[in-house]
């Protein structure tokens, strides 16, 4: 969501295209390293968002791999990247109206049990993607139905 992804394609799709909702994503740990960046870009783009009468939902990403080593590499405790990221996400979407589809805490509860990591630890392996993706759409479904 840095404002150096906010190409001129991107503009130009929130603004020509009509949208019913647009996911925002941003680097893995951009809002806990760079939160200035985060929450203004977040609010740049929710308002644009919204002038198009379009929903944001915030994608919301997860710490690094327990024990893995880009964890290590960082010198980051896992519990607190997952807290730190999970609570910037929160104040983002409450801060902006937007919906939170809260994949890093999905993450964060089922990691123990499943392998959701690729192989460096940070990207998700297929399953991760898919429970990513799995959680977006029904964030997307609630707030439909809930519309009804």
């Amino acid at each position: 969501m840095r404002i150096l992804m906010l190409g001129k394609r991107t503009q130009a799709a929130l603004v020509e295209e009509r949208w019913d909702y647009v996911v925002l994503q941003e680097m893995s740990h951009g809002p806990v390293t760079a939160p200035k960046s985060f929450f203004s870009s977040v609010e740049r783009l929710c308002g644009q968002i919204w002038v198009n009468r379009a929903t944001s939902v915030l994608f919301a990403t997860w710490a690094y791999q327990k024990g893995g080593a880009k964890l290590a590499a960082k010198s980051w405790d896992y519990e607190e990247m997952a807290h730190d990221l999970s609570a910037a996400y929160q104040r983002a979407a409450l801060e902006n109206h937007a919906l939170l589809a809260d994949v890093g805490q999905r993450f964060y509860a089922l990691a123990s049990t499943r392998d959701l990591y690729a192989a460096d630890g940070v990207h998700p392996s297929a399953l991760g993607s898919r429970i990513a993706a799995e959680t977006i759409a029904a964030v997307i479904r609630q707030h439909k139905e809930e519309r009804l």
